[in-house]
């Protein structure tokens, strides 16, 4: 199994995005997911980009891409208590780009 923790340590929204499967989860100040896959190969599990929209940036909005690289493209995502959150998790509802 390979398991990677992402926390928000900024003061605004951060937006988590699960590739190759576009989802996004808004992660608000101090939260903290783990993604889970069933990978138990040598290859890496997940790799990470982090990237900016100056938009969005100038609003609050960070953003993060885990691609999901290894054995397959499903992933679990929970809280920090084991609670799966899904896809669109915090989205405001006026978000443009989904």
């Amino acid at each position: 199994m390979a398991v990677m923790d992402v926390r928000n340590d900024a003061n605004g929204w951060l937006v988590l995005w699960l590739e190759p499967l576009g989802e996004d989860r808004w992660m608000k100040p101090g939260e903290t997911f783990r993604i889970r896959t069933d990978y138990t190969g040598d290859e890496l599990a997940f790799s990470v980009t982090g990237w900016v929209n100056g938009e969005e940036r100038s609003g609050g909005i960070e953003n993060l891409t885990v691609w999901v690289e290894g054995g397959g493209f499903e992933a679990e995502v929970t809280d920090e208590d084991g609670n799966p959150v899904e896809c669109g998790h915090n989205r405001p509802p006026h978000n443009p780009r989904t």
